[in-house]
Order: structure tokens, then sequence, then C-alpha cells
């Protein structure tokens, strides 16, 4: 069974009005805008996302700037590390590929922090590649439309690309509609908890529904931590205070968590990471 016909019609006249799906958008937009997507919901994502880009417009431009600035723009996003990692990509572009974000998967996974999704998803949506492109809400799609099964366990890259693959039109067009598409029905009809079947494009297809939807009974993800009282959060903390100030000494340190001991194992973590650099006698600052 193939589903990619009828989500793509569905898609064409349902799709949400998002900046990097205008025809156009630049590879190093898409690029940006997939690193900032990792783990951070749409609607945040998408004033970050101008922002970022009318500073840094190129990677050459993002290059220029310190690892220290990308961290400080990156503002409240979330993980940090990823700002990091998009700093490193634009250097590496810059020396690497002339400031061309590269259109072969291989030239991208080679880039750092660049995974398996990132790569492909830049290939198909950038340069129009035909490459199979699978998040959580693809995995889920096939899960349930093809496999009849609730939720698709844990991820397997080999295995959900094949999945995915299978399903993947051959023309090159069709197939990056497709990868659009189908996230797009798992992140607003067959979302994980409360699936809109009535408003979805291939109910009468649907393995999960004919089977009478039963429920998942394999392996369960690991549930993330919560944040309030957390190392990432005692993490935010500090970043918070580094952004606002370009230096902070450690009794500053000190003041902003009153627990010393996991104070002291965030901002160990946040210096292994590389996202601050210092010493308690010269204070502490983004890199």
């Amino acid at each position: 069974m193939t589903i990619a016909s009828a989500v793509n019609d569905w898609f064409a006249a349902n799709q949400r009005d998002l900046p990097w799906r205008a025809p156009g958008y630049p590879a190093w937009g898409i690029l940006v805008s997939e690193i900032m997507l990792q783990q951070t919901p749409v609607a945040r994502v998408i004033p970050r996302l101008e922002q970022w880009l009318e500073r840094w417009p190129t990677p050459a431009a993002l290059a220029d700037a310190s690892p220290g600035d990308a961290v400080r723009a990156w503002e409240r996003l979330g993980y940090p590390r990823r700002a990091l990692n998009l700093h490193a990509a634009a250097v590496a572009i810059t020396e690497r590929h002339g400031g061309v974000v590269p259109d072969d998967v291989n030239e991208l996974l080679a880039l750092p922090g660049i995974g398996h999704y990132t790569a492909r998803a830049v290939a198909a949506f950038a340069y129009g590649r035909r490459h199979p492109v699978v998040d959580t809400n693809v995995r889920r799609v096939l899960a349930r439309a093809v496999d009849g099964v609730a939720d698709a366990g844990p991820p397997s890259t080999k295995r959900d690309l094949a999945a995915m693959e299978a399903q993947l039109p051959t023309d090159d067009a069709d197939a990056r509609l497709f990868n659009a598409a189908a996230m797009e029905l798992g992140a607003v009809v067959c979302t994980a908890r409360a699936p809109r079947c009535d408003a979805c494009p291939i109910a009468s297809q649907c393995a999960w529904r004919a089977a009478g939807y039963p429920a998942y009974d394999g392996v369960r993800r690991v549930a993330q931590k919560r944040y309030e009282g957390s190392d990432r959060q005692v993490r935010g903390v500090i970043l918070a205070a580094l952004r606002a100030s370009r230096s902070v000494s450690a009794a500053e340190i000190e003041s902003l968590w009153p627990e010393p001991i996991q104070r002291g194992r965030a901002l160990d973590g946040l210096i292994i990471d590389g996202l601050v650099v210092g010493s308690p006698d010269t204070g502490y600052e983004l890199p």
C-alpha cells in the first residue's frame, strides 16, 4: 500500500504557512530552521529564525561571529549546544564549500553536529533531492497507516529510512512534497495522543484504524525528566546570566543557585560542552 498521493493532495490544500516552505527559501535558512526545530515548537522557532537570518544571512556571516555570539542569540530556544553546532557547521561550510550549503547527504553528514535526519532534510527540502526524511511524526504516520500499530517504538535509522523509502514517489518533486506532507500529517492530524482520524486523508487506507485502533504494547520510550529543579534548569540559569553579562564572577555564579553540588555539576557540564569558558579565578563567560 502506498499513501503518498492522497497525503500529497491533502498537504497541497492544508499545509501551514511556514517560512521555510516559501519558494526559493535559501538552503542556509532551511539548515538553520531544521536545527532550531529539533525539540523546539514551531511557534517559538519562527521569530528566532527570522532574527537569526537577519543578523547572519549566510554561513560566512555566522562564521565571522564568535561561538559565544551564537549562544547568546540562541536565547531560550533550549539545548544551546545546538547553537555551537550551528556555528561550527557555518565555519566548515565557509572553509570547505565556499560558503555554500552542500546538497550531498554525505557532505552534509560530514559537517559538525549534522545527523542523518538534518542532512536528508536539507538535501530534500533545499535542493529537491530524492531522499527519505524521517522524524517522529513520519514514524508515527507510517506505523499506524502501514503497519497497523499505534506507535513506531524505538527509532532505528536503517529500518525507518527503509519504511519511508518504500512509500516515497519516484518523481523528485513528488518525493520532496511527500516528505513534508507526511511530517505535517503527523504534526497536526495523526498526533500522538489525540489523532483526528475524521480529518485524515488516508483514514480509509489506515491499517491501524482497520484493526480497531489496538493499543501499543511494545517497548516504551523513557519519558523526559521534569525541567523544574533539574540540572537543565540550573544550566539555563547560568547561561541566562552569561548572556546578560560578558563575564560573571565565581561569587555571582554561586548566587544563582543555592545547592552547591548541583550548581557545580551544571557548571562543569557547561564547560565540558564548550558553552562556558573560564575559572573561579578569572570568572566565566560564553566562548
